[in-house]
């Protein structure tokens, strides 16, 4: 094949995954409105403060856009200094735990896809400080797509709340635990991204609210399928505690000296 033709191939491809994309953030917003809508009311009635969350995200080759997310967390929850959210963390608010366990959070960030800033389905998107600034070289190869709203990673540790619950350091033990496995999902996603795949992980991603169990199956499945890494497979069927393993392209686990003040 020549690289003309697989540049055209590639273009292809791309459009594809627009079109997918603007028509599942249409569906999604008109389906979800009337929640969306009363979710966003009950924030405002609970504090009076702003419904949203802006976030700042590092967008497809590294540089920044704004997420639009419900906010399910005290005002300026932020400036704690916290980057990871544990279950009974207490910048949660009640209504924000109700948002988070059905994702309601997520819904809103359908106006980024329908602008362009995210996809559907590809690597959640990350901030910079305690996320992208840690990153490995291999690692950056996931600012090579658009960030998205789901991923297998979203469905696998879905539970990512629980896992980090009462950590000493969360964001230390996200970055042992969590992100070596949820990043070595992204770059398999990135290796093997289909249209097909897309509208598979949608799917799933829905079946995870309802029957967790039978979603991580289809993950596997797909993993089997795309010839995945052995280990990566094992962790994914989340049979056992999760291993402290290094990043992809690191040789030791993250220590946190350099910042997580340990």
């Amino acid at each position: 094949m020549t690289d003309k033709s697989l540049r055209v191939g590639e273009r292809r491809a791309y459009t594809l995954k627009r079109v997918f994309d603007l028509f599942v953030a249409l569906v999604a917003l008109t389906l979800a409105g009337p929640i969306l809508l009363v979710s966003i009311l009950l924030v405002w009635l609970q504090d009076r403060y702003s419904p949203f969350y802006l976030a700042r995200r590092i967008a497809r080759g590294g540089g920044n856009f704004t997420m639009i997310k419900v906010r399910s967390m005290i005002v300026r929850a932020e400036s704690t200094g916290v980057n990871s959210t544990g279950t009974h963390d207490t910048r949660v608010t009640k209504i924000g735990r109700f948002i988070r366990k059905f994702k309601i959070d997520e819904l809103s960030q359908f106006i980024n896809v329908l602008i362009g800033d995210m996809s559907a389905v590809g690597p959640r998107p990350n901030t910079w400080a305690w996320g992208v600034e840690l990153y490995t070289k291999t690692e950056m190869t996931i600012l090579s797509v658009r960030p998205g709203i789901t991923d297998l990673s979203s469905i696998v540790f879905s539970d990512e709340g629980d896992i980090l619950d009462g950590a000493k350091n969360p964001d230390l033990l996200y970055n042992q635990i969590i992100r070596p496995w949820k990043n070595r999902l992204a770059l398999w996603y990135i290796a093997n991204m289909t249209l097909a795949m897309d509208i598979r992980i949608c799917w799933l991603t829905l079946l995870a609210i309802f029957d967790k169990p039978s979603a991580i199956a289809g993950v596997v499945a797909l993993l089997e399928r795309g010839e995945a890494d052995p280990d990566l497979i094992a962790v994914c069927r989340r049979d056992d505690d999760l291993p402290a393993v290094p990043p992809p392209g690191a040789d030791e686990v993250e220590t946190g000296e350099r910042y997580f003040g340990v």
